[in-house]
């Protein structure tokens, strides 16, 4: 029952919370141990919280799980996990989340708070409404880099940075619809009412906007943040962030992954290099300006 209730908290997903680290990472406070003490707090508070939500999804869906070829071996759409243990493992997560969010400080506990709300609110009703879906997902990844901005009272943090968060966040949304489309085919409404008001050229199309429009974005940053060097050389960044969109982009339309976006980065070797490659480069750029 424990390693049932632990896979429906589904610690792979924890690696999303990673985006709290944002804010002392582009802020080059990475060296204060205690900004990143408090990021590390926050990463921990997000996870609780998120563990939770994925909870409340999976009881909110389990008819519906049973229905579909991989969701349906989940522990509560198989039978492993009693709904009541998961109802009582999500009410504590958040009574112990939230709480120590607000004593972290008070406008972080009010952002994974509303968070929290936005997450309840999209398993119960924003999922399954077109285009929203995909914007409350986008929502939930600018929350977590807010949040992570403010419990680190940051002074260097670029607003260009929530927009291209946005741009990413709606890329990976877009991209998780089309898989999931593609892998229920005639199924897909039977499963997501959104999705019955989606199709592949529509969602192709979406991708290709909001592809053009971060890599845009995420441009301007490199050469318009006041507070990156005055050399511009953030922009060394910009070939990384293409090959790793591209790469990206490449996984869902020819290896069809991409509905657990995760294990679509995690078991991808090129593009974990391509990420750790983009950290090292920024921070040798934001930390060692030359």
């Amino acid at each position: 029952m424990l390693l049932a209730l632990l896979k429906t908290m589904r610690p792979k997903q924890w690696a999303k919370n990673v985006f709290v680290f944002a804010g002392v990472f582009f802020d080059g406070a990475v060296a204060n141990p205690h900004k990143l003490l408090r990021s590390a707090a926050a990463f921990v508070i997000f996870c609780l919280v998120s563990s939770a939500i994925y909870l409340i999804n999976d009881l909110v869906d389990i008819e519906k799980d049973r229905l579909h070829p991989v969701k349906r071996n989940r522990p509560l759409a198989s039978g492993a996990l009693s709904p009541i243990v998961a109802k009582i493992a999500a009410v504590v997560l958040l009574l112990v989340a939230l709480p120590t969010a607000f004593y972290l400080q008070l406008g972080f506990g009010i952002l994974v708070t509303l968070y929290a709300v936005l997450q309840i609110m999209y398993s119960f009703i924003l999922k399954n409404i077109v285009i929203l879906d995909v914007m409350a997902i986008a929502a939930g990844f600018v929350l977590r880099v807010a949040a992570g901005a403010v419990v680190v009272v940051v002074t260097r943090f670029s607003p260009w940075l929530y927009v291209c968060t946005t741009l990413g966040a709606l890329f990976i949304g877009i991209n998780k619809r089309r898989n999931e489309l593609l892998l229920l085919a005639e199924n897909a409404n039977g499963h997501r009412a959104s999705l019955q008001e989606y199709n592949k050229p529509l969602l192709d199309d979406m991708t290709a906007l909001v592809t053009s429009t971060a890599l845009a974005a995420y441009s301007f940053y490199t050469f318009s943040a006041p507070n990156l060097p005055a050399n511009h050389a953030m922009m060394l960044t910009i070939p990384i962030v293409i090959y790793g969109i591209f790469r990206y982009q490449y996984l869902v339309r020819v290896k069809n992954l991409g509905g657990a976006p995760e294990d679509l980065v995690l078991g991808d070797r090129p593009l974990l290099l391509s990420l750790a490659l983009y950290a090292v480069v920024a921070g040798f750029v934001l930390y060692f300006p030359f």
